[in-house]
Order: C-alpha cells, then sequence, then structure tokens
C-alpha cells in the first residue's frame, strides 16, 4: 500500500484546498492517507537569526521525517495575493533549512483552487517553476476554478474538471507505481 501525504497549504479552518487535496488523495487506489494540517506546524518567521537563537523548530523536523516517509504528496495550493500563504513560504523556509531537497523528488499531485475563476492559477505556476529546485517531482498538476460552483460534498460537479482531475490523478497513481518498482530495483 503506497503511502500519500495530502494538505491544503493553508492554516485556514475551512481550507477549500484542503477540501480538494484530500477528495484527490482518496481518489488513489490502494493507498493509506496521511492528512495534514498546517495549523500543527505553526513556526516561528524564518529568519536567520531565530534559526541561531531557538534552532530549528521540532515541528519542521517532524514534518521532514513524514515527507521523507512518504511515497507521494498531494498538495493543493491556497493563494493569497497571487501566491503562497505565508505559513506555507515560512514551512518551505523552515524546511529547506533541513534539507534543501524539501520535496526529496516524491512523485507529486500539484493542484490549487479558489473561489475565483481562475482557480490558483498564479500559485500553481509559481510553485511549478520554484518546487524543481526544491526536488519536487511534479508528475501531473490541477487548477479548479470557482470551486463552490464546482465542488459539492460529492466532489467536482462540472463533468469536464472532474474527467481532468481523474486523469491527472490515474498519471499521480502511476507515477507511484514507477516510482515503487525503481525503489524496489535498487533493493
Amino acid at each position: 500500500m503506497k503511502k500519500i501525504i495530502a494538505f491544503g497549504a493553508s492554516s485556514s479552518s475551512k481550507s477549500i484546498n484542503k477540501t480538494l487535496a484530500i477528495y484527490a488523495a482518496s481518489k488513489v487506489a490502494d493507498a493509506s492517507i496521511n492528512v495534514i494540517d498546517l495549523k500543527d506546524y505553526v513556526m516561528p518567521l524564518y529568519s536567520v537569526d531565530a534559526e541561531g537563537k531557538f534552532g530549528i523548530p521540532k515541528g519542521a523536523h517532524k514534518l521532514d521525517d513524514i515527507i521523507d516517509s512518504a511515497d507521494g504528496l498531494v498538495i493543493s495550493l491556497a493563494e493569497h495575493n497571487g501566491t503562497y500563504t505565508a505559513v506555507f513560504k515560512n514551512l518551505i523556509d523552515w524546511l529547506s533549512r533541513i534539507d534543501i531537497k524539501v520535496w526529496k523528488g516524491k512523485p507529486m499531485l500539484l493542484m490549487a483552487t479558489s473561489p475565483g475563476s481562475r482557480g490558483g492559477e498564479s500559485v500553481l505556476a509559481a510553485a511549478k517553476s520554484y518546487f524543481p529546485f526544491m526536488e519536487g517531482n511534479i508528475v501531473a498538476d490541477f487548477s479548479l476554478p470557482s470551486f463552490y460552483d464546482n465542488f459539492s460534498n460529492s466532489g467536482i460537479i462540472n463533468p469536464v474538471l472532474a474527467s481532468q482531475l481523474d486523469e491527472k490523478i490515474t498519471h499521480f497513481a502511476q507515477s507511484l507505481e514507477t516510482e515503487a518498482t525503481l525503489t524496489s530495483s535498487k533493493l
């Protein structure tokens, strides 16, 4: 059984991105899902001075270990003013002090959604250009526009968007299989 981490890159208790991440991860067959809540990883604002005085927070080490033990990542990015939420950017900054290869080459389904018609496209584009420098292995990406019009308790309402996400999830699942095969052949 594959181990997947799923989270929305927001600390909102009503995060639509967390909802989307959980939904997408739950559609991967034969996988156990570890849902991460960023509220459990609130850390001081990163600075060299804070790191020198207090060291790297235990929460950053814990999350680094969780990422390391996972087979794949499902992340849905919340967009604040066209970029990452402050809590997510801060988390990346702390994680990068442990290992610059934050994402550890794990297959990643990277998504974004928002109430608006662009569906977090700006933050998704930023992550797609930035994450590879931190060993982000983005195997599929998906943007869900107008979350409240296109998502219900049963999932994505719009059949075209639902089909697109299903294709992305299939590709992600295949990447998990490929990665597992490569890893076992190295043993």
